[in-house]
């Protein structure tokens, strides 16, 4: 569409004028967006200190069980403002510093100085840079999602300051709506992340080591794809590359797809791996190899295998040695820490869980009910 189509009332009709048009609109808007994330983290330092106020001075201890109340009313007629301090946001402001202030009470940085800065999706498309944060980023932070979704972690994270910093993260790397971010708070996301087997330890440096590991999950969850009861590694894979997407957000942010049955030719034989990935944030291949069986030690020799071949014939001067994923249906985990403790490549070994099968519609009708069930143990 051209410019004389984006401005049809404009007076100048000069085709270099209305370009200039078109990118003062586009800088407009861009200003628009900074100054909103900048009054979010302007209010929400606010709420921290009003907060901090209210759970050191024990005000809500001091005048009693309508304090929040009050304390709304008094507020919103001094400030002249109606919303913003609700006696249940004043509430939250309590909880909100609770929840994060052991994180850092080896550090103080005055709020005011504190900023994660306007360009939020930019920083938050270098994964690897927020995965672990410094302290000062971290708190920083906290005053960089809206104060909703605080609300929402506070409610479900039950006073588990890692756990709820956890999401306060994973909200700001992946620009996560309010919606998604309850949907992840209701799985155990966080008692997976990073929880996969593996010998990064003794194979990448030590900062690779930990962002590796936390890309990493165990068990993974592969509840969107449809299988019979008795199904195959194909069937697997297939529904797997059917449901891409979603499998892709189960891997997490950063995996990019490369190609499945992905063929490697070296010493006159052809190799086919399994599902190939890129990793972007760590700029590293990752081979996946699926097993609906439980893991061997023959398992590790081949992932090993296909690392090497990966290395040697994909990887350029600008990416690091790839890292082996062996996702199992189940594993023992003694017997893998054995396979990794002599292997030298990156590699680690996670299981799959798939969705609960639902018993058939005639086996659900013979069961009893559950008030049945009950009052079978009252009579006894």
């Amino acid at each position: 569409m051209s410019n004389l189509q984006h401005h049809p009332n404009a007076v100048i009709r000069d085709k270099e004028y209305l370009e200039w048009i078109a990118e003062l609109s586009k800088r407009f808007m861009q200003s628009q967006v900074k100054a909103a994330v900048r009054v979010n983290q302007e209010m929400l330092h606010f709420y921290w200190s009003l907060g901090k106020d209210i759970a050191e001075r024990q005000f809500d201890n001091k005048y009693g069980s309508h304090f929040y109340e009050n304390l709304s009313r008094d507020l919103l007629s001094t400030l002249h403002v109606k919303k913003g301090f609700s006696p249940s946001t004043l509430y939250y402001t309590k909880y909100f510093y609770k929840l994060y202030a052991p994180l850092f009470d080896n550090f103080q940085q005055p709020a005011e100085k504190s900023s994660i800065g306007v360009n939020r999706q930019q920083a938050a498309d270098d994964l690897g840079e927020t995965i672990f944060q410094q302290p000062a980023e971290d708190f920083n932070l906290l005053f960089s999602i809206p104060w909703s979704h605080h609300q929402k972690i506070i409610d479900k994270v039950q006073g588990d300051s890692k756990k709820a910093m956890f999401f306060v993260r994973k909200t700001w790397e992946n620009q996560w709506g309010r919606g998604v971010l309850l949907n992840f708070l209701d799985t155990d996301l966080y008692e997976r992340q990073g929880q996969a087997l593996s010998n990064f330890r003794a194979t990448l440096p030590a900062v690779e080591s930990d962002l590796a590991q936390q890309l990493l999950k165990d068990p993974y969850r592969f509840e969107f794809v449809q299988l019979n009861e008795k199904y195959t590694e194909t069937e697997l894979k297939d529904e797997l590359m059917n449901k891409l997407s979603q499998f892709l957000l189960e891997l997490g942010k950063g995996f990019s797809f490369v190609g499945r049955e992905y063929r490697l030719s070296a010493g006159g034989k052809d190799k086919f791996i399994d599902l190939l990935f890129y990793v972007i944030p760590l700029h590293r291949y990752c081979v996946i190899e699926v097993k609906t069986t439980e893991f061997d030690f023959q398992d590790i020799g081949q992932l090993a295998g296909y690392t090497a071949m990966v290395d040697d014939l994909l990887n350029t001067d600008q990416d690091n040695p790839s890292i082996g994923l062996l996702i199992c249906k189940e594993k023992n985990a003694v017997l893998a820490r054995y396979a990794l403790s002599r292997i030298n490549a990156p590699i680690g070994i996670s299981e799959y869980e798939l969705a609960r099968q639902q018993l058939p519609q005639d086996m659900q009708s013979a069961l009893p009910t559950t008030e049945e069930i009950e009052s079978t143990l009252n009579d006894k």
